[in-house]
């Protein structure tokens, strides 16, 4: 019950940091506004508690919510690839049959195309009338756009699986599919050569792992609130409402779309698929949605929503320590969303036409690109390039839509991440459900 109870009160101490930091964040963008982005006293508010330390031309500029932010979310990372890897080879080693193994792999990327594809169609369709409408036809005066802007071959993801260096693909937090990888066959060989959990690997791997729950623990529960207050804060005062203005229909669109699927659809899926509540599911997953929504990363979530699923929804940690990790890197719902919307909005834009068969290459293309998007800040929005590439979208002026995309997409970026992070963990649920590895009581405790 006293876990229960802390649970509870933490779940509370994030809302109401999110909640704070973004009143705080909308406070500081009407000062800003008032002021004028290039006065002299904003210039000195923005050095002393917003600026990025790590830019050209900061040199003299503190940046303390920058750098607090900075501090906790490379504190989150530090832990990414001894988590995957371990949490991995012990959820595999543990799998004595081969069988098993196959069977709870297939559900979980049957499951999350499942879901990725319904995502899709409802957000195809949507866009598609809505940009029948023409509420997507706007003219964009010059906007600068970002560095790295530049898409590549979404199939270049089937090569990042198999990783042809081990040192650098345990050295980047970015190279998750090659460290699952990795894991797997660790995994597979240790199940293979008989030792399982008397080896000296799984030793290794089970005490690394308390470690970084241990590590993990400390750093969410001490700083996460004060972290997340200075995530937000900073990311809503940096926004200037010149920028937000051209592209209000495709923010207001995107975020009804990524709400609806948040708070409605996976709710329908836990209580249709699993025939659990979906009141206790949100309850319980909402500290998640929260901290995916203010550090926008799934990689940095993946230690808070693997203890969540485990030890608040039930899930039997194999399940969820396999699901989980490989759900951070190629189960992309929101970003898929997004993609779709931003999509359709850069075409208005354009003064392209697009078809019920384009869409459909769109709707494609958005599938394949989201399971090859990092799993980092930002990254759903430079991937975007590849999907216009792919249709013909790269106009001038669609061009010009894309650069405000990158500029203003921050916070659709963070409901993006909550949307992602969520479907991993009703995925892992969904597939413990069905292999009878889901302690209800747990769930609905």
């Amino acid at each position: 019950m006293k876990k229960l109870n802390d649970n509870n009160k933490f779940a509370l101490s994030m809302l109401f940091a999110m909640i704070a930091g973004i009143a705080a964040g909308l406070v500081f963008m009407a000062v800003r506004e008032s002021m004028g982005s290039d006065s002299a006293a904003w210039a000195t508010i923005n050095n002393i508690l917003f600026q990025d330390i790590t830019a050209a031309g900061a040199e003299s500029a503190i940046g303390l919510f920058y750098i607090g932010g900075q501090l906790f979310i490379r504190a989150l990372q530090l832990i990414i690839v001894p988590m995957v890897f371990t949490s991995v080879v012990m959820a595999i080693s543990e799998i004595r049959e081969a069988s098993t193994l196959g069977r709870i792999s297939a559900k979980t990327i049957g499951w999350f195309m499942t879901t990725t594809t319904i995502a899709l169609t409802l957000s195809g369709a949507i866009s598609l009338f809505c940009f029948s409408l023409g509420i997507f036809n706007i003219h964009i005066e010059g906007v600068q756009g970002a560095a790295g802007s530049t898409g590549a071959n979404p199939l270049k993801v089937i090569l990042d699986i198999v990783p042809s260096n081990i040192g650098a693909t345990f050295s980047v937090n970015n190279a998750v599919l090659g460290i699952v990888f990795m894991s797997v066959v660790v995994g597979l060989s240790l199940n293979k050569i008989g030792n399982g959990k008397d080896s000296i690997i799984y030793r290794l791997c089970e005490e690394v792992s308390q470690v970084v729950v241990l590590f993990l623990s400390f750093v969410v529960k001490k700083f996460g609130p004060a972290a997340i207050f200075m995530l937000l804060c900073r990311t809503f005062a940096t926004y200037g409402i010149d920028y937000l203005k051209p592209a209000m229909n495709y923010v207001l669109l995107c975020t009804g779309l990524l709400l609806t699927y948040l708070f409605v659809g996976y709710p329908l899926y836990a209580s249709l698929v699993c025939k659990l509540n979906p009141i206790t599911f949100i309850k319980k997953v909402f500290k998640v949605i929260v901290f995916g929504f203010s550090t926008s990363s799934s990689a940095a979530t993946l230690p808070l929503n693997l203890e969540t699923t485990t030890t608040e929804l039930g899930v039997d940690h194999q399940i969820a320590s396999f699901v989980l990790p490989l759900g951070m890197t190629i189960n992309m719902d929101g970003t898929a969303i997004m993609q779709v919307v931003a999509t359709l909005f850069i075409a208005g834009c354009g003064g392209y036409d697009v078809s019920a068969f384009q869409l459909v290459i769109i709707m494609v293309l958005a599938l394949i690109a989201s399971i090859g998007t990092p799993a980092a800040p930002g990254a759903g929005a430079v991937i975007l390039f590849t999907i216009l590439s792919g249709v013909g979208f790269t106009g001038d002026q669609a061009l010009v839509a894309y650069a405000l995309i990158l500029a203003i997409n921050r916070p659709i970026e963070m409901l993006v991440t909550s949307l992602n992070v969520t479907g991993d963990s009703l995925t892992s649920i969904v597939v413990a459900k069905s292999e009878g590895k889901l302690d209800t009581s747990v769930y609905n405790r």
